[in-house]
């Protein structure tokens, strides 16, 4: 173990929440269910936000800004909508302090009642669907495909970093179309970006689906998501796209004049991923010695830890490194040599391994003469001896590996706990186990219902890709035609 860090078979949440701590991520704030993002952490969620970026921009979408608060009548606009986010929305009622004549510091001023009250941001959808309307007159503003990075407050009564926070930073994707099939393409299409993201950044597998009616987002007409599977067997939702139909243009009266001359109402989507990565990118990874870090996303890709006794012999491995380093910055690999003498070597190789960074590489004065390196993997912690000439093109080949065998690994273990069951007996009995369930349900909300309350385990998704199978459902019996996920879940 490094550093006290407990074990994931000992008590995964407490593993979880120390090693965010310990590992430099982030910090619990002055604030109750805030979190502060830490330097290290913060770096891991920009090359997030690159990489999503510029996924975003290749599909022409626009970022934009729009405001933290809403005015609470924008929020009734939209019935179901202010009926899914009610219970955690943060009001503003007034706008001034002022010192207490009594002598207790400061009260807030009863005489600077706000008109209206504000809502402070849970989503963004009214407020841009308010701003929409005055962008949007002839099919020719068609379609609207605007993208926002922000901060979010819902206002949560249990947190944890990462997973779900008072206030929390995210993207929300808002676009309007001419037509349902292009907004429906649209919502495919993002779920794909974010499945694309997941797997091929993150080294994270994922389901892709179409939530239930129950799970569906507030407004929606159709809501698809990706549902990854954490170590511990719970499912964590990892990104969501929805297809709001015309609820938002009806409910802020968004119009276009179509080729015919005739006015339509647009239709709309919406669609996020958060700094919930983030606790996705540890669960899913991480081992008892620390964090495992995806090379793509770890802010450190490579560090160079030297062997030294003095000035002399660091500054000899200093100029032997050095045009290693200047050839891998010029790959655009992040590489940091380590030339610290406060810290010993085997201090430094506990941090990094605590840290994830994927390969460490160890040189001393022996090295040098023998023209020699050790690389230490932090995937499979293993190490090895490799001959200086041609390093970079090894390290950068090595780091490609890294991504694919974490990605395999993650994808082996969601395979062995995946499961079918098919009757309620051996159901209560595989939940306890953990992953995922593949079981028949009769696609009533009451069963849906009746299920989670008897054993905290939702339906997660009804998986895109999965086969038509006539079949019972594993509680009440009643025919089926699929089986969907269920599982316990973050």
């Amino acid at each position: 173990m490094s550093k006290g860090l407990p074990t994931r078979s000992e008590n995964y949440s407490e593993w979880y929440n120390e090693l965010v701590k310990k590992a430099d991520l982030a910090e619990n704030s002055a604030v109750r269910g805030c979190m502060i993002i830490k330097p290290y952490g913060y770096s891991i969620w920009e090359k997030m936000q690159r990489a999503l970026d510029d996924m975003f921009k290749e599909t022409g979408h626009q970022n934009a800004y729009f405001p933290l608060f809403i005015p609470k009548s924008f929020l009734s606009k939209e019935a179901s909508h202010v009926e899914g986010f009610a219970k955690e929305c943060a009001v503003i009622t007034h706008y001034r302090l002022k010192n207490d004549p009594d002598g207790n510091g400061v009260i807030v001023d009863p005489e600077a009642k706000l008109e209206e009250e504000l809502i402070v941001r849970p989503t963004s959808e009214t407020v841009i669907w308010s701003s929409f309307k005055n962008w949007v007159q002839s099919y020719r503003n068609l379609p609207l495909l605007i993208n926002q990075w922000a901060n979010v407050v819902r206002w949560e009564m249990r947190t944890r970093i990462f997973l779900r926070t008072s206030e929390f930073l995210w993207q929300e994707g808002h676009t309007a179309h001419a037509t349902k099939k292009e907004a429906e393409e649209e919502t495919a299409q993002m779920l794909e970006i974010y499945a694309k993201f997941a797997e091929e950044w993150m080294a994270l597998p994922v389901v892709k689906g179409r939530k239930t009616a129950n799970e569906r987002f507030a407004g929606a007409d159709d809501t698809l998501c990706i549902e990854a599977m954490m170590q511990d067997g719970k499912a964590l939702q990892a990104g969501t796209s929805h297809f709001l139909g015309q609820n938002f243009a009806k409910a802020f009266d968004v119009k276009f004049q179509d080729k015919s001359g005739a006015l339509e109402y647009v239709w709309g989507t919406s669609w996020g991923v958060s700094t919930r990565l983030m606790g996705a990118l540890i669960m899913a990874h991480s081992d008892d010695l620390g964090l495992v870090l995806p090379p793509k996303l770890a802010p450190i890709q490579i560090v160079i830890v030297p062997i030294f006794k003095g000035d002399e012999q660091l500054e000899k491995i200093a100029e032997k490194v050095a045009p290693i380093v200047k050839s891998l910055k010029a790959k655009g690999v992040s590489v940091k040599f380590d030339d610290d003498d406060q810290a010993r070597p085997g201090w430094k190789f506990a941090e990094y391994e605590l840290k994830g960074v994927p390969l460490r590489v160890a040189i001393g004065m022996r090295d040098l003469e023998n023209n020699t390196v050790e690389i230490a993997r932090r995937d499979t912690l293993t190490k090895e001896t490799v001959e200086l000439d041609g390093i970079e093109a090894y390290l950068i080949e090595t780091l490609d590996k890294i991504q694919e065998n974490i990605y395999k690994k993650a994808l082996d273990f969601r395979t062995e706990n995946t499961k079918e069951v098919n009757s309620w007996d051996e159901f209560l009995v595989k939940i306890e186990e953990g992953g995922f369930l593949m079981a028949h349900w009769d696609g009533t909300s009451e069963t849906e219902d009746k299920i989670k309350d008897l054993t905290k385990a939702t339906i997660r998704c009804i998986p895109l890709d999965s086969e038509m199978e006539e079949g019972k459902c594993v509680l009440t019996g009643n025919p089926s035609k699929q089986r969907v996920v269920f599982a316990r879940s973050y």
